[in-house]
């Protein structure tokens, strides 16, 4: 038994002869396109983005009394750049109880790590409540 319909003459004549179905192809196609265009805009993304120019790494947190707290932190960013990291002082339920931007300027490359690159740094933050941990929240480059 064939699965093709034919239709009679008499029904042919009043709705028309019916086209035959296309198989799946344009479909699949503009899947195909679809997911290609995708994955070409997610591989520009990653490409643009790649590798930060500057970042940071949390080392430790002290509490040097009532209103004062100290973050360690290391910054890594080209030698000759200046950058800026906001420090904040969090209380026990997260909240923001000190805050300080600190300039990081160029040093040279016996300073640091990774030839001058990878430096470390001490931000003593006031704050007016009681903390309980601090670190860096973000660092970004200053243009000259």
């Amino acid at each position: 038994m064939s699965s093709a319909y034919t239709p009679t003459p008499r029904v042919a004549n009043r709705y028309g002869t019916p086209k035959p179905k296309e198989p799946l192809g344009r479909l699949r196609l503009l899947v195909i396109a679809v997911i290609l265009a995708s994955v070409a805009a997610v591989a520009a993304v990653a490409l643009t983005t790649g590798n930060p120019e500057v970042s940071f790494k949390d080392v430790g947190f002290s509490l040097a009394g009532d209103g004062r707290a100290s973050v360690d932190f290391e910054v890594t960013k080209e030698r000759s750049a200046t950058a800026q990291c906001a420090v904040q002082v969090l209380s026990e339920n997260y909240a923001v109880v000190g805050w300080k931007v600190v300039t990081i300027g160029p040093n040279g490359a016996e300073e640091g790590a990774n030839g001058g690159d990878t430096t470390a740094h001490r931000a003593d933050v006031r704050t007016d409540s009681p903390a309980v941990t601090g670190g860096v929240n973000a660092c970004w480059l200053v243009e000259d």
